[in-house]
């Protein structure tokens, strides 16, 4: 009988070992996953068109939340940023996906369908050729805008279906969230997302 009972209560303190230990696993694996989301990367859906044809609707993305702790974003990234206060949804609401094309200090034109930044035409070739550029708000017909400091210009790919920086202007570093990096979803679009400098 004894020998019975010390059975049970062998058994019984291993499996409560053993839910103690899953637990544990499942509490380290959560951390992990916040420590990571919150300082690391996160991933982002494409919502609409405003990126075709290299990110289109439904699609998933990694953004890398850390390059930009340690360094400047580089016109050409496609990022990730919070709406910014002039937008009819809130910074904690949305968030937009779009490519950086001018950077603090320098000027941004649209004129004719086409980007001049610094006073130089544009060549995109990484867009098809009908694709055009134009005016807004911010970015007026033939006007030249001079990018403050701290901020960014940042435009959809396809302009004709994109509420950019020709509306809103230039938005601040602190309102981006990170860079695109990786595509994956749906598995078909799975790689890195190319880097575009001008």
């Amino acid at each position: 009988m004894k020998m019975n009972n010390k059975f049970e209560n062998q058994a019984g303190f291993s499996v409560g070992g053993f839910i103690l230990e899953f637990f544990q696993s499942i509490v380290l694996a959560l951390s992990v996953f916040v420590l990571v989301y919150l300082f690391v990367a996160q991933p982002n859906e494409v919502k609409g068109n405003s990126m075709l044809p290299n990110f289109t609707n439904g699609e998933y993305l990694l953004t890398d939340k850390i390059s930009y702790q340690l360094g400047e974003p580089q016109v050409g990234d496609v990022v990730v940023f919070k709406a910014p206060p002039s937008e009819p949804c809130s910074a904690e609401e949305c968030e937009y996906i779009k490519r950086i094309r001018a950077k603090a200090g320098d000027t941004a034109m649209v004129k004719g369908g086409k980007l001049y930044v610094n006073g130089q035409l544009i060549n995109e070739t990484f867009l098809p050729a009908e694709y055009v550029s134009e005016p807004g708000s911010y970015l007026q017909e033939g006007v030249e805008k001079t990018i403050p400091q701290g901020e960014f210009l940042c435009l959809g790919d396809n302009r004709s279906h994109s509420r950019d920086g020709r509306e809103f202007g230039p938005i601040k570093k602190s309102l981006i969230v990170g860079r695109a990096f990786f595509k994956y979803w749906p598995v078909t679009s799975v790689g890195l997302v190319p880097k575009i400098r001008i």
